[in-house]
C-alpha cells in the first residue's frame, strides 16, 4: 500500500503542464540589451516609425519613471525584480500576417498548441495574437469589417486615419504619473491591439487578443484601446500565457477602455503566467451615461501579482458589474481585485470576487469604492469569498469604502474558510476519490465566473483548477 502511495504521488508530481511551459528557442530574434535608458526608449520610437508626439510620451515617461518610488510598501515584495536584467524588447522579426499559413511554423506551432486558430473559426469575429514584444497575426471577419468595426494592433492605426482618435485617447485613463509602472508601460510599450465599435453596432461574436511571452528574462507592455461608441455592443476577451524560468519575467501591460453613452462592453480576461513573472498590469474604464462595463476576470498564473481593474462611472446611470476569480498556488502571491469611482447619480455597480489559496499560496483581495458628492441614489455592493484548501495558506480581505453622498447605499461582505472534510468525505462516500471530490468542491466554488466565460475558456479555466488541485494532492 505504501509502494502504492508513493507512486500515486509520483505521478501527480508529474503532471504534464507542456500546454504552457513548451520553450521555443529565439534564434535568430532582435533583442535590445537589458536595463532601462534613453537610447533603449528612442530605438523602439524609431524601430516603430512614431509620429513625434508618441516618442515625447515615452521620453517623458521614462523622465517620470526615473523620478518615483520602485514599489508600493503596501503590498507583495517585487524586490526580486531588476529591471538591470529585463529587456524591454524582444522581436522574433516575423512580419505580422492576417492568415496562419503566413506565420512562421515555431510562433504558428505555439499558438495552435493553445487553441487559438480553431476558437477563431469556431465562434470569434476576430483574432490578435502577439508573440514577446510584436503582434504575429491578426484578422478580423468581413462581416464586422463591413459594419465600419476596426480591429486592428494598435502600431498599425497609428499610422493611418485613427492616428488622431489614438492621441486623444492614449494613456489619458491611465496616465503616465499614476505609477511607476504605468510610467514604464508609457516608455516602452509596444504591441497591442486597437478597436473602435461606431456608433450603434452591435458586434455579435467577440473579438480576442492572445499575448505569449516566449523569451526569458525579458518583458511584455502591450497596450489595449477600446473605444466603444454611444448605442453599441462589444466582448473582448484577452488570453495570457508564458513558460516557466528560473529568472524573473515582467508583464506591465496597459488597457484602456472608453464605453460610449447607452453602450456595453464586457472584457474577459484569462490569464495563466508562469510563475516566475511578476505581473503588474493595469486596465481602467471609462463609462458615460446608462453605459455598461461588465469585467470577469480569472488569474491563475505568475509569482506575483498587483491587478485591479478600475472603472469611472461618470454618467448618469451608468453601471459596472465586476465577476473574478484567483488561484493561487505554492510561490504565489496575488493581490489582487478592483476599484470603483461613482461621480454620477444613479450609478450602480456589483462586485462579486472569489479567491482560492494552497500550498502556502497568498490571495489578496483588495477593493476600494469611492461614491462622491454628486453620486446621489448610488447603489454598490461588494461580495467576496476565499477558499483556503490547506492549513499553510493565506487569504486576506481588504476593503476600503469612501462614501461621501447621504443618500448612496453601499454594502460589503466578505467569507473566508476551508473545504470542509466533512463534505469531502461525503462526496468519497459516493464513489470519488479524494482528489476528485476536492476539485468537484473547487469547481463548484469557480463556476459563478466560468459560467460567465464563452464555452472554450470555461473549459481552459476549469481545466487549470484541474491541474493545480492535482498538484495539491500528497
Amino acid at each position: 500500500m505504501a509502494e502504492q502511495e508513493k507512486a500515486t504521488r509520483a505521478q501527480v508530481a508529474d503532471v504534464d503542464r507542456s500546454l504552457y511551459d513548451f520553450v521555443k528557442p529565439e534564434v535568430g530574434y532582435e533583442r535590445f540589451a537589458d536595463g532601462l535608458n534613453e537610447e533603449v526608449v528612442r530605438a523602439i520610437s524609431a524601430k516603430k516609425d512614431e509620429p513625434d508626439w508618441m516618442l515625447d510620451l515615452r521620453l517623458r515617461s521614462l523622465d517620470i519613471y526615473h523620478k518615483m518610488d520602485m514599489a508600493p510598501n503596501w503590498g507583495p515584495s517585487i524586490d526580486g525584480l531588476d529591471m538591470d536584467n529585463i529587456s524591454t524588447y524582444v522581436s522574433s522579426g516575423a512580419e505580422q500576417a492576417a492568415s496562419w499559413d503566413e506565420v512562421p511554423e515555431d510562433i504558428k506551432d505555439t499558438f495552435e498548441r493553445l487553441g487559438i486558430p480553431q476558437a477563431e473559426r469556431s465562434y470569434l469575429a476576430g483574432v490578435g495574437a502577439q508573440y514577446d514584444s510584436e503582434l504575429v497575426y491578426h484578422n478580423m471577419q468581413e462581416s464586422a469589417a463591413q459594419m465600419g468595426v476596426v480591429y486592428s494592433g494598435i502600431e498599425e492605426a497609428l499610422h493611418g486615419e485613427y492616428e488622431g482618435l489614438i492621441h486623444d485617447h492614449f494613456m489619458h485613463l491611465v496616465p503616465p504619473t499614476d505609477h511607476k509602472f504605468a510610467a514604464l508601460h508609457g516608455a516602452v510599450w509596444s504591441g497591442g491591439s486597437f478597436v473602435y465599435v461606431p456608433k450603434g453596432v452591435k458586434v455579435e461574436f467577440p473579438l480576442q487578443s492572445y499575448f505569449r511571452l516566449n523569451a526569458k528574462g525579458a518583458g511584455q507592455f502591450e497596450h489595449t484601446l477600446i473605444i466603444v461608441e454611444d448605442g453599441a455592443d462589444l466582448h473582448f476577451i484577452e488570453g495570457c500565457s508564458a513558460p516557466k524560468y528560473n529568472v524573473a519575467n515582467l508583464h506591465a501591460g496597459c488597457v484602456e477602455l472608453f464605453v460610449g453613452k447607452g453602450a456595453h462592453l464586457r472584457y474577459s480576461t484569462i490569464e495563466n503566467w508562469s510563475k516566475n513573472m511578476y505581473n503588474l498590469n493595469t486596465k481602467r474604464a471609462r463609462v458615460e451615461e446608462d453605459g455598461r462595463m461588465e469585467w470577469v476576470s480569472g488569474s491563475f498564473g505568475s509569482h506575483v501579482s498587483y491587478l485591479y481593474p478600475s472603472t469611472l462611472l461618470v454618467g448618469a446611470r451608468s453601471s459596472c458589474e465586476y465577476t473574478g476569480i484567483t488561484f493561487a498556488g505554492a510561490g504565489q502571491d496575488l493581490d489582487t481585485g478592483c476599484k470603483m469611482v461613482l461621480t454620477a447619480p444613479d450609478t450602480r455597480i456589483s462586485v462579486s470576487a472569489k479567491s482560492l489559496s494552497k500550498g502556502g499560496g497568498k490571495s489578496t483581495f483588495r477593493s476600494e469604492v469611492i461614491v462622491g458628492e454628486k453620486a446621489e441614489r448610488a447603489k454598490a455592493t461588494v461580495s467576496c469569498a476565499s477558499l483556503m484548501l490547506d492549513d499553510q495558506s493565506r487569504s486576506d480581505t481588504i476593503p476600503a469604502m469612501d462614501v461621501r453622498c447621504p443618500s448612496a447605499s453601499v454594502g460589503h461582505e466578505a467569507t473566508i474558510g476551508r473545504i470542509s472534510d466533512d463534505t469531502i468525505a461525503y462526496l468519497m462516500s459516493r464513489g470519488m476519490t479524494e482528489a476528485e471530490a476536492r476539485t468537484v468542491v473547487v469547481n463548484g466554488f469557480a463556476n459563478p465566473v466560468s459560467k460567465e466565460l464563452p464555452m472554450e475558456y470555461a473549459v481552459e479555466m476549469n481545466n487549470l483548477i484541474k491541474l493545480e488541485m492535482e498538484g495539491a494532492i500528497g
